[in-house]
């Protein structure tokens, strides 16, 4: 959200929202902020999840450095592409990832400064009064005990290599809906003025292409087969910014199904097209070719039936949005389900949607599905109320059918623990005494029941017979069998 300009369909500045929010965060007293950070190992259950938090060395220590600036303006090296614009422009290899960043701390890029990779320079820690700069800084690692998680990985644009129909890899002229942001964003590469990257030109031809990946069912590999549910808004939100500040500007967008069905969404596209005279075409673009400093545009008015051909100063394509990279390793660290596209699964969909199957664990945001500002704010709250209530007992209800182990039959083949969705079976070494009244040690099978959901996996897989499932024991079902046969 930092990275936007407006948000729909109030076009309320997204730093004005947000940045209030991040400074109550990083002031609150019960709350650690671990910022340039990675979750590296996640133990326990429901209760007492103890998490290894990878700390990121920054070159730059954190409790010294005042935000000051001195030594991204002294940093010889400026030719770094800038993340934060999507590479539209360059920052220096010390950098503060943008002005209302929380922590305001400087970080060193280990790729690209002089001083770490051949030990010439150092102007950063000769210039910096807070003497902040540690060029032997080192990753570090800290182990903190949590009683519950909430998930937010949040997403990612989609790669748009596969789609080279839209010359995206061939022109700079043609931008994700993204990099069209911060174009038109005051902080971003241009200062908020809307001109083409090639050349610094100001558009008057503006092609905006919706579903660019979003709902791919025929071409599966290319795309999503989801719809990504915030495009058709964030576009009309685009088309009536760029026609309210430059009205000497055309826009056309071309659509499969225009999809608003929020609170004063639909009215918001309304006002796109009978107020703002933004053209909404039905069809699709076929393909976008550079000729002559303009971009050829082919497309299909299936409305009209007839094809159309546009010479465009700008393509922004409406990529689709898929699960942060970082979603997948974590869910296999928190041992919780996720679907084939790598979204996390809610328990229920319609009486647990912020829970995850796994106890202790909580969804909020686009990790669970596409969503946009307003639907991931109240489940964010949603999830925080689950926490808080979870917390706030001094015992758990648990679920009684849970699996159990029978130690005299159980051999400690590890079976049962492999096909665990959830990690609730572990294996201890415990003295039996026989039958010859000698005591032997054994391996056996133990079932956590704070964490076991009586999902029955490891009843199927064991090959001894020694885990059943209570209220659901092997003796229980034979006998209702028999009772039905009689």
């Amino acid at each position: 959200m930092a990275q936007l300009d407006k948000t729909f369909p109030t076009l309320d500045c997204a730093a004005c929202i947000l940045t209030p929010k991040m400074v109550d965060v990083s002031q609150h007293d019960n709350i650690r902020l671990f910022a340039f950070s990675e979750i590296e190992e996640v133990k326990g259950f429901v209760g007492n999840f103890d998490v290894t938090i990878r700390r990121k060395a920054r070159y730059v220590n954190e409790e010294l450095c005042t935000g000051c600036g001195a030594c991204v303006e002294k940093c010889p090296m400026k030719k770094v592409p800038n993340e934060f614009n999507l590479g539209m422009d360059n920052r220096p290899a010390v950098y503060i990832p943008f002005a209302q960043a929380v922590p305001k701390v400087a970080t060193i890029d280990p790729a690209h400064c002089n001083m770490l990779k051949n030990g010439k320079c150092g102007l950063c820690a000769r210039v910096c009064e807070a003497k902040a700069i540690d060029y032997t800084q080192q990753d570090s690692f800290v182990t903190e005990r949590y009683g519950a998680i909430v998930v937010a990985t949040g997403y990612n644009p989609i790669s748009l290599e596969k789609f080279d129909e839209y010359a995206y890899s061939q022109s700079k002229d043609v931008i994700t809906s993204l990099e069209f942001e911060r174009l038109t964003n005051a902080a971003g590469p241009t200062a908020g003025k809307l001109l083409r990257p090639s050349d610094g030109e100001h558009p008057h031809t503006i092609v905006f292409v919706q579903c660019v990946g979003s709902r791919c069912a025929a071409c599966a590999e290319k795309g999503k087969e989801y719809c990504s549910k915030i495009c058709c808004m964030y576009t009309a939100k685009h088309a009536m910014l760029v026609r309210d500040k430059y009205p000497d500007v055309e826009v056309y967008v071309f659509y499969i199904d225009v999809r608003t069905p929020g609170k004063n969404f639909d009215e918001f596209y309304r006002r796109a097209v009978e107020e703002y005279g933004v053209k909404y075409i039905k069809g699709t673009v076929g393909k976008v070719t550079p000729e002559g400093g303009k971009l050829k545009v082919q497309a299909s008015d299936l409305l009209q039936n007839k094809q159309l051909h546009i010479d465009a100063d700008l393509v922004v394509l409406a990529a689709a949005i898929e699960p942060d990279r970082s979603a997948r390793p974590l869910g296999t660290m928190l041992t919780a389900s996720m679907d084939t596209n790598d979204f996390f699964t809610e328990a229920h969909p319609k009486l647990r949607p912020v829970e995850s199957p796994t106890a202790g664990v909580f969804l909020s945001g686009a990790c669970q599905g596409p969503k946009d500002i307003p639907e991931t704010v109240s489940q964010a709250g949603a999830a925080a109320s689950k926490v808080i209530g979870l917390l706030a007992k001094d015992t758990l209800t648990g679920n009684p059918c849970v699996a159990k182990s029978d130690e005299w039959m159980c051999n400690g083949c590890s079976s049962c623990a492999n096909v665990c969705p959830y990690g609730a079976i572990t294996y201890v070494d415990k003295e039996f005494r026989m039958p010859d009244r000698t005591t032997a040690t054994r391996r056996v099978a133990s079932v956590n029941p704070a964490v076991c959901q009586g999902c029955g996996c490891c009843t199927v897989a064991c090959p001894s017979g020694a885990m059943d499932l209570n209220g659901f024991l092997n003796t229980q079902i034979l006998a209702e069998v028999d009772a039905l046969c009689k």
